[in-house]
């Protein structure tokens, strides 16, 4: 029983994710900041976890993606795209919802 609750609980956590990159997203950022400012704020992502899910996003169009090579070890940095800005929005509303609805069970 416990590891169907620990999947089910990595599921949950998947799409609260999603929702912190893309929010994370709407100034430039490269892999490691990335994941240390989801680190700061509480969010447990691995960087196994993010690039794949960065690479996803992006195949989706909803991020855009640029090298910085002005440094002396060059960067990709992401950023949303207006189609991810608008999928933000609308999951963010989603979550609101949802969340509205969840108070009505606990």
């Amino acid at each position: 029983m416990e590891n169907i609750v620990n999947n089910l609980i990595i599921e949950l956590r998947r799409g609260t994710q999603l929702l912190f990159v893309l929010d994370a997203l709407k100034k430039p950022q490269y892999g490691y900041s990335l994941l240390s400012e989801l680190t700061s704020k509480g969010l447990q992502i691995e960087a196994g976890t993010l690039y794949p899910l960065l690479r996803r996003l992006e195949e989706q169009k909803l991020l855009v993606s640029n090298w910085d090579t002005t440094e002396s070890r060059p960067r990709k940095f992401y950023e949303l795209s207006e189609n991810g800005l608008d999928v933000l929005k609308s999951l963010k509303s989603e979550w609101l919802k949802l969340n509205d609805e969840m108070k009505v069970l606990f």
